[in-house]
């Protein structure tokens, strides 16, 4: 833990302040932490921390239901982690899309996937360097999305991508991820990454990360996130993103304030 504060505390200081006070909202990043539902301890960990981090959950696991409850009750933002047809051939497990299956098992399957998480705003996609890449598929999936007013995140595990063009396509408000924080499982790694997504909120005002519940990113992330604040940074849901980035219009009008940007005290 002393490595990870020493590490986090360096990231902030050798890039300088993020903002000076009085000139617009400092640079802001949303953290995505992906494949939650599985691991109980991980879960409760992310859910101590007091910033408003963005959920992803696994549908079907043994924690995702409780966890997502919690983690909304919270201020925090959930989202599905949808897993979805990949190259490599990996297995999806339960709630999984896969690229042979029809409009109506795409859509059953995603819907039976966000009942089972509960409080979801949104979805990203765990996997999916072959689903993502074919326009009609994706399609079905961005037409079940527009009919329930959420967000997608295309986590962009694959360059050849679809997914962002084909929910514009159906007026899904969508987003895509900027920097990867932990491929590598390593603290030195993680903080690289991490200094990688600062400096893009600096230079383009708001940056999305994503992560996994690794217990050296926790480690990092307990550490770093509560010195944001005082260096001029702050953090926020990745609905908060999309509405800074379209002229503060809200994303979701109905949900509470918790989901604004919340800088640290």
């Amino acid at each position: 833990m002393r490595f990870a504060l020493s590490l986090a505390l360096s990231a902030l200081v050798l890039l300088g302040p993020g903002s000076a006070s009085g000139q617009g909202p400092p640079p802001t990043i949303a953290i995505i932490i992906d494949d939650l539902g599985l691991n109980q301890e991980a879960g409760a960990r992310l859910l101590a921390m007091d910033q408003p981090l963005t959920l992803a959950f696994l549908p079907h696991r043994p924690y995702t239901r409780e966890q997502a409850r919690a983690a909304a009750d919270d201020g925090k933002e959930v989202i599905l982690h949808a897993p979805m047809a990949n190259k490599a051939r990996i297995g999806l497990g339960p709630g999984g899309l896969a690229a042979d299956m029809s409009q109506r098992e795409v859509q059953s399957t995603l819907h039976s996937a966000l009942a089972s998480v509960p409080g979801a705003t949104g979805v990203n996609n765990h996997m999916g360097s072959l689903l993502t890449e074919v326009k009609e598929p994706m399609g079905w999936v961005m037409d079940e999305l527009a009919g329930r007013d959420l967000l997608f995140i295309d986590s962009r595990t694959t360059a050849a991508t679809v997914a962002e063009t084909t929910a514009l396509s159906k007026d899904v408000p969508v987003m895509s991820r900027d920097v990867f924080l932990d491929n590598k499982r390593d603290q030195a790694s993680i903080h690289r990454q991490f200094r990688q997504l600062l400096r893009k909120a600096r230079k383009d005002g708001t940056a999305i990360g994503i992560a996994h519940p690794y217990e050296e990113t926790l480690d990092y992330l307990e550490a770093v996130l509560p010195e944001l604040d005082r260096h001029g940074y702050a953090i926020a849901t990745v609905s908060t993103v999309w509405s800074m980035r379209h002229n503060n219009r809200p994303l979701f009008p109905d949900l509470p304030d918790p989901r604004l940007v919340q800088k640290q005290e």
